[in-house]
């Protein structure tokens, strides 16, 4: 038979009755279970679309192309054409790179199959993350939400003032510790603005309350180990328009006796034999205020003792001795360059045997010590992590409760933030002039004391303590000045730089 007759045959095949044999035509498979209507002859026709199963003809032939089956049955069935092409019934893949799986047959042996299976899992864990990243995002919307809410009522320590506020603002600005000594009102003086000098509408960026814009003042006392008496006495100015911190150094034993009930009576004496009616650290605070007229807008207390474990805290206080610190028999500080412990830093801090001068040479000692407590804190700030350091140490002296302040621990960062970027030049220390003196007592016995010299204490604080007040009037003072007749103007004028103090040499022995 010649070539042409034998596609001709294949393109008309004839039945045994001589007539043409009609081509029929694939119908997709309907997976419903409706019955479908009984196929209807059609006319021959020759197969050409892509999309549409292709006409069958005798054994499984088909016009034009050839095709054979592959494996499978039915609708799962693959079907491949002999010059390309792969199709299975009711699911035609037109991709030739598109991987074939079907659904109930197993595939050839060589068949790859991983793509499908990796696309499928990598689409599961991918709307699981979703999900659960849409649900923790509402979480902390709906947290951020309550949060910032205002439904706490707050009284603010510093201020008196009761208001509605946020969790958030709450927890920022409770403090947490001020209730040991307890609040401060704040109030009875007036801080002598001058407006010459503050503008109405001046902001130092600060943000914490203070009664002078441009400056902020801290009162600290230490007390001794029975929690009864101020040892020390110090008033922390911050100059923050002028870059600069300014402390003043009250002597435990300067003459106060209009504040205390004490006999001898010793400005140290006020916390614990201060005016009745007032809470103790009221007494001090008022006491300080009206005798030196310094606005103070926040407190610090510490024990001696909880000294020695905030110095352990940092790593200890590197300095430099002339000479060896004999407390006790047994509790020797050595000469030379060292480090403080905690245990030796409150030794060298309430040291005063061997100076001539007693309290007066513990005085000036404490300034050093001071100083290098101050370039420690500049040292650790300036680190990498030195401020996660300043706000761990902070949360640590909150947690063991060896400070009580009325500042929160968001105001003591803030501060120490700022304290940090003063230079050591630009931070001193003074000591309130006056001389010792004896002072007659009630009970006919003379005790010794620190007479103020008024004039030359006015002249300090003008000078360096109230930058942004009108100048202080002599009668404005509540000071009282026991030695009118001056012996001497040793301690008259002790301004010192604390980059000065970082060489300085130890107080007269006696």
């Amino acid at each position: 038979m010649e070539q042409n007759d034998i596609l001709d045959e294949k393109k008309a095949p004839v039945s045994e009755q001589g007539r043409e044999k009609p081509v029929k035509k694939l119908v997709r498979v309907n997976k419903s279970k409706a019955p479908q209507p009984p196929r209807q002859p059609q006319q021959p026709q020759v197969y050409h679309g892509m999309h549409e199963a292709p006409p069958e003809g005798e054994n499984g032939g088909y016009a034009e192309k050839e095709f054979k089956l592959v494996y499978g049955e039915g609708e799962h069935a693959r079907i491949e054409g002999i010059g390309g092409g792969k199709y299975a019934a009711g699911n035609i893949h037109e991709d030739e790179n598109a991987p074939y799986v079907p659904k109930h047959e197993a595939p050839p042996e060589d068949y790859d199959d991983d793509y499908e299976y990796e696309s499928s899992n990598e689409r599961s864990w991918k709307d699981i993350i979703i999900k659960v990243a849409s649900i923790v995002i509402s979480l902390v919307i709906i947290a951020v939400m309550i949060l910032n809410m205002p439904i706490i009522w707050f009284n603010d320590k510093r201020t008196g003032e009761k208001k509605n506020v946020s969790i958030l603002y709450y927890l920022k600005n409770e403090q947490f510790l001020g209730y040991i000594e307890g609040n401060v009102d704040k109030t009875k003086h007036d801080p002598q603005i001058n407006t010459d000098v503050v503008e109405p509408d001046y902001d130092d960026g600060l943000d914490l309350y203070q009664k002078i814009e441009g400056q902020y003042t801290v009162m600290f006392l230490g007390f001794d180990e029975e929690v009864a008496n101020t040892d020390i006495i110090w008033l922390m100015q911050f100059d923050l328009r002028g870059g600069k911190l300014n402390i003043l150094q009250v002597p435990r034993d300067t003459f106060a006796p209009d504040y205390t009930s004490s006999l001898t009576g010793k400005i140290n004496s006020v916390y614990n034999l201060g005016r009745a009616d007032d809470k103790p650290i009221q007494r001090v605070y008022d006491a300080l205020e009206e005798s030196f007229n310094i606005p103070i807008d926040a407190y610090i207390t510490t024990v001696c003792t909880d000294v020695a474990d905030m110095v352990d805290l940092v790593g200890g206080i590197p300095i430099t001795l002339d000479n060896q610190i004999v407390y006790e028999a047994d509790k020797i500080i050595p000469a030379g360059d060292t480090v403080l412990s905690g245990q030796q830093a409150e030794w060298f801090m309430r040291y005063r045997s061997g100076w001539s001068e007693g309290d007066i040479g513990r005085v000036q000692n404490q300034r050093r010590f001071m100083a290098a407590a101050m370039k420690k804190l500049v040292d650790i700030a300036g680190g990498s992590d030195g401020h996660a350091k300043l706000y761990k140490y902070l949360n640590e002296i909150y947690k063991h409760k060896w400070i009580a302040t009325d500042m929160s621990v968001g105001d003591l960062t803030k501060l120490g933030d700022y304290a940090s970027t003063i230079s050591m030049d630009n931070i001193t220390v003074s000591m309130v002039p006056g001389e010792g003196a004896w002072y007659a007592a009630p009970d006919g016995k003379e005790y010794s004391v620190y007479s103020v010299h008024k004039q030359e204490t006015i002249d300090l604080l003008n000078n360096t303590f109230r930058p942004y007040q009108r100048p202080l009037l002599l009668s404005e003072s509540s000071l009282i000045e026991l030695q009118t007749n001056h012996l001497t103007d040793s301690y008259d004028k002790t301004k010192v730089k604390f980059s000065d103090l970082e060489h300085a040499t130890e107080p007269r022995r006696g």
